[in-house]
């Protein structure tokens, strides 16, 4: 019964969404303010019916209803309750059904949040965005249905993907969805000014805090998916370039370029069309990742085992979504003139070759994505781009892009000149040139690679440092104490320091543990004593371990650091009951200097114990990186200018329509 309403929930969700998308849109054509108003009230009934199916679909996962399809699929009774709640969405119809969820809160905030935008405009929004859902809800009644029954009912199910079955996987596609939704705001807000024919630097700061939630969500969703493959897949990897990963990536690519386009838009009143077509691309992006993983196009870790049939609809749809708003675009956007002149030397100069080369870059990955499945698909013939081509146009193309992110902050806007920047620039330089010599003095066969890294991630960060030397006036005579002028200097300011540093902090990361990685593949007995990078690993044997839903080989290492006791590492080698499936589970020991990793094989003939063992020295740097980023994010979001700008009115325009 608790099935069949949510089955009725998202058949009323969808029914209220088509009337969010026609009767808003009416009330537009005839500026009836109660037409126009009923898209608000319309928007939180479809959240309401879709939360109803979510709930309906999370019981049957917990009580393991095995009468419906996707339950008796991706669930089992022995699951731990985590897993069976995480099962909801680790699965094609289930995920899908997240995909609503999200898009129906982000039209409900609109709907809420967005009461100060003119009632015009906000109509248009939620409109566009309940478009987007009707696409998703008909996708799942018609080819996708999570509430479909099983006759007769299974007696136990088969259980869910024992790698889905982590603590990181429970919580990364929430987060990642929540930033690929995110961008579904944007695109809304990009249409509607399409369909208002004007962008001003007000519809600027409307779209930049949405922009900057998702950004922010799309950098935790990738953070964790690394997180997960670096402790979970067995090798101490953390990024493949797996087609599924960099569907995730192109977008967070986009929106980083949108977020810096909108400043521009603005401060200057400039690059409308250019951010207007950055927000159709990054949504565009969301939709395609959601293609590729559900299509049955490609074989990945990521990937949703689905058959192949439905990837025509989604097919459909993508070429509705990114045709129809391309040619909408073509359309309108010879009519929005840039106003505001710059500089090329000038922070909006800075920011323009901020975008170029971020669009650069997603425009490779897309390439390099793409392309081997064309060629099967037209000749039946396998290519592979692999992390050689990626990390070298990741080293050509973002290079330049790190440099102008110490520069761009010092230069002023519309006019800058680097003769008054010189000052904060040059520790920058000389320190990161010194870095780069010592190493290449200390390390002889350091590859150019890993001194231009160095270089870069040094630059950045103490560029950071400079810039906020400049905000806070340091060396210059001031009435003012130290304390008011940190006082003085906003929170989206210090965000984007923060943001920035991060980001230096894991090109340091990457590149110190790409350099300097130990490893050993070993074969040992017990007693038998392996040394990786300073550290003793003693292998003590193993032991036989039962968990819930799994049985595993336990084994047990101790670790000496110059001769003193550190830690026990105990790395597991599972077997999954249901669905039978071997995973390797690693042991980690993190320190500031870099991780203790170990593995644990399966015995050989002769009885020793296959292992693979690994010193990586500061991986840690790429977790603290992202947090240092996301954070950065939250504080410019919780600047006053940010959190209000989407409730204020700005000048008389033909985009605030009629008042709310």
């Amino acid at each position: 019964m608790i099935a069949e309403i949510g089955h009725f929930a998202l058949i009323l969700a969808l029914v209220m969404a088509l009337a969010a998308v026609a009767l808003p849109s009416y009330g537009v054509y005839k500026s009836d303010v109660r037409l126009m108003r009923m898209g608000d009230r319309l928007v939180l009934g479809v959240l309401l019916m879709v939360v109803v199916a979510f709930a309906a679909l999370t019981e049957a996962f917990i009580i393991s209803d095995f009468s419906l399809r996707v339950v008796a699929t991706n669930s089992h009774t022995a699951k731990p309750l985590l897993y069976k709640i995480s099962g909801v969405w680790g699965n094609h119809e289930g995920s899908l059904l997240l995909w609503a969820l999200i898009l129906s809160l982000f039209g409900a905030a609109i709907a809420i949040r967005g009461q100060g935008l003119p009632l015009r405009f906000r109509a248009r929004v939620i409109s566009v965005q309940m478009a987007i859902i009707t696409g998703f809800l008909l996708f799942m009644l018609f080819t996708s249905n999570p509430f479909d029954r099983l006759v007769p009912a299974a007696v136990e199910g088969g259980g869910l993907n024992p790698l889905l079955q982590d603590p990181g996987l429970a919580f990364h596609p929430p987060m990642l969805y929540l930033g690929y939704v995110g961008l579904s705001v944007t695109f809304s807000f990009a249409i509607a000014a399409l369909l208002e024919k004007e962008v001003t630097p007000q519809w600027a700061r409307w779209v930049r805090p949405w922009t900057l939630a998702a950004w922010v969500f799309l950098t935790g969703g990738l953070a964790l998916g690394s997180w997960w493959a670096y402790y979970e897949l067995g090798w101490g990897g953390w990024w493949f370039w797996d087609p599924v990963e960099n569907a995730a990536f192109m977008p967070w690519l986009a929106a980083t370029a949108l977020l810096h386009s909108s400043i521009v838009v603005e401060k200057r009143d400039s690059l409308k069309s250019w951010t207007i077509l950055l927000a159709i691309i990054a949504f565009s992006f969301s939709l395609l990742g959601t293609f590729l993983v559900r299509s049955g196009v490609i074989t990945s870790v990521h990937a949703f085992a689905t058959d192949p049939a439905r990837g025509i609809f989604i097919l459909a749809f993508l070429g509705l979504v990114i045709g129809g708003s391309l040619l909408l675009f073509a359309l309108r956007a010879p009519m929005m003139k840039g106003g505001g002149l710059f500089k090329v030397i000038s922070r909006e100069g800075a920011l323009v070759l901020n975008n170029i080369l971020l669009s650069t870059f997603a425009a490779v990955v897309l390439i390099g994505t793409l392309y081997p499945l064309l060629v099967e698909a037209f000749d039946g013939s396998q290519i592979s781009v692999g992390p050689p081509t990626f990390n070298f146009f990741t080293a050509v193309i973002m290079s330049p892009l790190v440099v102008a992110l110490g520069i761009g902050p010092l230069l002023a806007w519309k006019r800058g000149q680097i003769s008054k920047v010189t000052r904060w620039l040059l520790p920058a330089l000389v320190v990161a040139a010194v870095v780069s010599i010592v190493v290449a003095w200390q390390f002889v066969g350091a590859s150019l690679m890993t001194l231009l890294g160095l270089g870069l991630s040094v630059f950045l960060l103490v560029a950071v440092l400079g810039e906020l030397a400049k905000k806070l006036r340091l060396g210059q005579s001031s009435r003012r104490s130290l304390a008011e002028r940190l006082g003085s200097i906003k929170r989206a300011s210090w965000g984007m320091s923060l943001a920035h540093g991060g980001l230096a902090i894991i090109i340091l990361a990457v590149t110190v543990s790409e350099a300097w990685t130990s490893e050993k593949i070993v074969a040992v007995r017990p007693a038998d004593q392996v040394d990786i990078a300073g550290y003793s690993f003693t292998f003590d044997g193993v032991e036989p371990f039962v968990g819930a839903n799994f049985s595993a080989v336990q084994a047990q290492f101790q670790v000496m650091d110059d001769g003193k006791f550190l830690t026990r590492m105990h790395p597991q080698a599972r077997l999954y009951h249901d669905p039978v499936m071997p995973t390797t589970e690693a042991a980690i020991y993190p320190m500031f200097s870099g991780d203790l990793y170990a593995t644990i094989g399966d015995q050989m003939d002769d009885g020793r114990w296959r292992a693979r063992l690994y010193f990586k020295p500061f991986i840690s740097g790429l977790w603290l990186g992202s947090v240092m980023m996301m954070i950065g994010g939250l504080l410019s979001l919780s600047d006053r200018r940010l959190r209000v700008a989407s409730g204020k009115h700005a000048g008389a325009s033909k985009t605030q329509g009629i008042a709310s």
